[in-house]
C-alpha cells in the first residue's frame, strides 16, 4: 500500500526505467543474434591482396579482413565499369565449380581479358605474381621443373632489376614472363593512355635489358584493380589482361598460412579451367608446391599455358 502521492510517482518512474532497460537489452540481444547467424546461402567469397614491390602489402582485391586475397567479402558489382575502379573478387558457391567473379568471361573477352579457361576441361593455368625476391623462387622453379609445368610469372620492375638471373632462368626453363608494371601502382587511377603506356613500357625496357628478349604481352593489373578504360588501354597497347579464378592469402611475410590451410584452399577450390594465382614470396608455396602439383595431378588435372588458354578462347 502506497503511503502518499510521492510513493506513487517514485514507483511509476521505477517501472518506466525497468521497461527501458529491458527494451535496450532485448534490442542488443536481437542485433547480436542477427550478426552471429550464419548465412543461409552456403556461399563464401574471396578477393585477393598482394605484396607491394617493396615487400609491404596492398589491397589486391580487398584483404582478409578484407581478403584472397580478402576472403568472405561481398561482390556488389557484376559488370565492368567505365567510370569506377573495381577490385577483382570471387564468390565460391560450390566446391569444384568456377566461382562467380566481378565480371563474366564474356564481358572480359571484349577487352582481350580472361579469368578462367575452359570450364569443362580439367586443366589448370598456373601463374605467379613476383613483387620482390625473398629466397623462395628457386624452390618454386625446381618444383615446376620436376613436374614439367610451364607457368607464367608476372614481374614488376625491381624484381627484374634485382634478379636478372632468375628471370633468365624462367625463360630458359620454358616459362612465360608477363607485365605486372614497373612500379605496381593502381593503374585504374590512371586516366590517360600516355601515363598508362609509360608504366608498361618501363617494365618492357627493363626486361629487354635483362634478357635481350621482348616481354610477353600478358598483363596483370596490380592490386587487382581495374576499370573499363584500364582494360581498353591495355588492349590498345596490344596486351591481354589476366585476372584469376583461384588464389588465397599467401602474401603476408609474418603470417604465412600453414601447409594444411594452403592445401584446404587450393585443393578444395580447384576447378576445371582454373587460372591460379600464387605469390613467389610465400614460403608456404615454396614448401608445398611439389606436393600440390602431385595432388592436382592425382585429381585428374593437367597444366596448360596462358597462350593455350587464349588460343582456345579465340577458336570458340
Amino acid at each position: 500500500m502506497f503511503r502518499n502521492g510521492n510513493d506513487v510517482v517514485f514507483w511509476k518512474k521505477a517501472a518506466v526505467a525497468v521497461l527501458f532497460i529491458a527494451a535496450f537489452f532485448t534490442g542488443r540481444l536481437a542485433a547480436y543474434l542477427t550478426a552471429s547467424e550464419p548465412s543461409n546461402t552456403g556461399q563464401s567469397s574471396e578477393t585477393a591482396g598482394e605484396p607491394t614491390s617493396d615487400g609491404g602489402t596492398s589491397d589486391l582485391a580487398g584483404e582478409e579482413a578484407d581478403a584472397t586475397f580478402a576472403e568472405d567479402s561481398d561482390l556488389d558489382s557484376t559488370a565492368v565499369s567505365a567510370e569506377t575502379t573495381e577490385n577483382w573478387g570471387l564468390s565460391f558457391q560450390e566446391e569444384g565449380k568456377t566461382p562467380v567473379a566481378n565480371a563474366t568471361a564474356e564481358e572480359l573477352a571484349q577487352y582481350d581479358a580472361y579469368f578462367v579457361g575452359d570450364t569443362e576441361e580439367n586443366v589448370i593455368y598456373l601463374t605467379f605474381d613476383c613483387g620482390y625476391e625473398n629466397g623462395n623462387t628457386p624452390a618454386i622453379l625446381e618444383a615446376l621443373k620436376n613436374h614439367g609445368v610451364s607457368a607464367t610469372f608476372f614481374v614488376v620492375g625491381n624484381f627484374v632489376e634485382d634478379n636478372p638471373g632468375l628471370v633468365n632462368q624462367m625463360l630458359a626453363e620454358g616459362h612465360t614472363v608477363g607485365n605486372h608494371t614497373a612500379h605496381h601502382p593502381d593503374m585504374s587511377a590512371i586516366s590517360d593512355i600516355e601515363s598508362f603506356q609509360a608504366e608498361m613500357e618501363e617494365l618492357e625496357t627493363l626486361f629487354y635489358e635483362a634478357t635481350g628478349q621482348e616481354i610477353s604481352k600478358y598483363y596483370r593489373p596490380p592490386q587487382g584493380k581495374y576499370s573499363q578504360s584500364n582494360l581498353s588501354m591495355a588492349q590498345e597497347l596490344g596486351y591481354q589482361t589476366f585476372f584469376w579464378s583461384l588464389a588465397y592469402v599467401d602474401w603476408y611475410q609474418d603470417d604465412q598460412p600453414t601447409e594444411e590451410e594452403a592445401f584446404e584452399k587450393l585443393l578444395g577450390r580447384i576447378h576445371p579451367g582454373a587460372v591460379v594465382l600464387l605469390h613467389n614470396t610465400s614460403s608456404t608455396n615454396a614448401a608445398i608446391l611439389d606436393e600440390l602439383l602431385t595432388r592436382w595431378e592425382e585429381m585428374g588435372y593437367r597444366f596448360g599455358t596462358l597462350e593455350e588458354l587464349t588460343q582456345a578462347s579465340e577458336s570458340v
